[in-house]
């Protein structure tokens, strides 16, 4: 049975905690390969995931996010510095950072993503309202479902 999604703003930074009927195995590579990522999330991606590589993802046609990869542990961790670069709600390419942990649970995993470095609330709405869509769709996606076409595709939110 799926968890439903958790979503916390606090201070400038927003969690969410969503539980995959997936092993860690099966999720990482939705995080650090662009064929799978696409799968949920995006139009264009380009990753090279190692600490350094760039982290640049299309998200729609209209809105790219950049930075690069700071962590990046097998089935366990994967971080990115995160910003837009049309500097969408105060958030400029690199100035923020999302932290995604992956923990087995059972014969499911429960995903932590942590984004902060956020300047202010609206960036922080903004954003929690992206990682709630984007997320529900990993939740499809990882264990094998399609989550259809994205309504975002054509020009964001």
């Amino acid at each position: 049975m799926e968890r439903s999604p958790d979503v916390l703003v606090e201070g400038l930074e927003v969690t969410r905690e969503v539980r995959i009927e997936a092993s860690p195995e099966t999720i990482f590579p939705f995080l650090t390969q662009a064929d799978e990522l696409l799968r949920w999330m995006g139009v264009e991606a380009e990753l090279d995931p190692q600490p350094g590589g760039v982290y640049r993802v299309h998200v729609s046609k209209d809105w790219v996010a950049r930075g690069e990869f700071v962590a990046v542990e097998p089935f366990v961790r994967v971080s990115f510095t995160w910003g837009w670069e049309n500097n969408a709600v105060g958030v400029t390419p690199g100035s923020s950072l999302v932290e995604v942990t992956l923990e087995p649970d059972g014969g499911a995993t429960l995903v932590r993503l942590r984004h902060s470095r956020l300047p202010d609330e609206e960036a922080c709405a903004s954003h929690a309202q992206g990682w709630e869509h984007f997320l529900t769709r990993l939740q499809i996606a990882a264990p094998g479902g399609d989550p259809g076409p994205d309504p975002w595709a054509a020009g964001g939110e």
